[in-house]
């Protein structure tokens, strides 16, 4: 999908603000609901995603469920609101053996699992708006002993607010990211403390921003 664009330092799979920002994506809701909110704390509109079953509303990209998103870059960032519910997300890579595994994140899950082709990993959040950062590179190296390729596929499921999916090529301190990549649009926002903890068993780098 993306394997000739210019991908740059920062590459946007999904931002909520705009006209259509579903638009490269595949929309299931079997059960639940899936609509644009006006979010108090982030002030803008973002993807409420709500259901009972996580399993039953989601959202995919690419559309094609045999293409590939083609994304190079190895690391990964969700900006997400916590509901204080289930919720699950993943990612399909494809590494240096030309294979495609799963990278599936959970809050319900309280150990790490691991398969040939499959890995679940626990991940906390606090309460409030949250940046989820994965090191994709490392968790495939980490559990498959293989080297990151590529991102294939997305999968967002319920229960969560989304703002942005980002993808980069390093860590980037929020001073040197672009403002609308950062926790929160608004100063008086952005200066609230913030906590940073670091996630072994997922790999994943978390900062809170404030609750709701």
């Amino acid at each position: 999908m993306f394997q000739t664009t210019f991908q740059g330092p920062l590459f946007t799979a999904y931002y909520s603000v705009g006209s259509r920002p579903l638009d490269n994506w595949a929309v299931q809701c079997k059960e639940g609901e899936m609509q644009q909110v006006l979010d108090d704390i982030m002030k803008s509109n973002v993807l409420q995603i709500q259901s009972p079953n996580v399993n039953a509303c989601f959202i995919t990209c690419p559309l094609n469920s045999k293409g590939s998103l083609g994304v190079r870059l190895p690391f990964v960032t969700l900006l997400m609101k916590n509901l204080g519910r289930f919720f699950t997300f993943e990612f399909t890579i494809l590494d240096s053996e030309n294979i495609r595994r799963r990278l599936r994140f959970s809050n319900y899950h309280s150990i790490k699992k691991l398969s040939t082709f499959m890995i679940t990993m626990p991940v906390s959040t606090d309460e409030g708006w949250n940046q989820l950062i994965m090191n994709l590179a490392e968790i495939t190296n980490q559990s498959f002993k293989t080297t990151y390729v590529e991102t294939v596929r997305v999968q967002v499921h319920a229960n969560c607010r989304l703002r942005r999916i980002y993808f980069s090529d390093q860590l980037y301190k929020d001073d040197e990211l672009p403002k609308a990549y950062r926790m929160l649009g608004t100063k008086d926002a952005r200066e609230k403390p913030k906590s940073m903890l670091k996630k072994k068993a997922a790999v994943v780098d978390k900062k809170s921003a404030g609750d709701q």
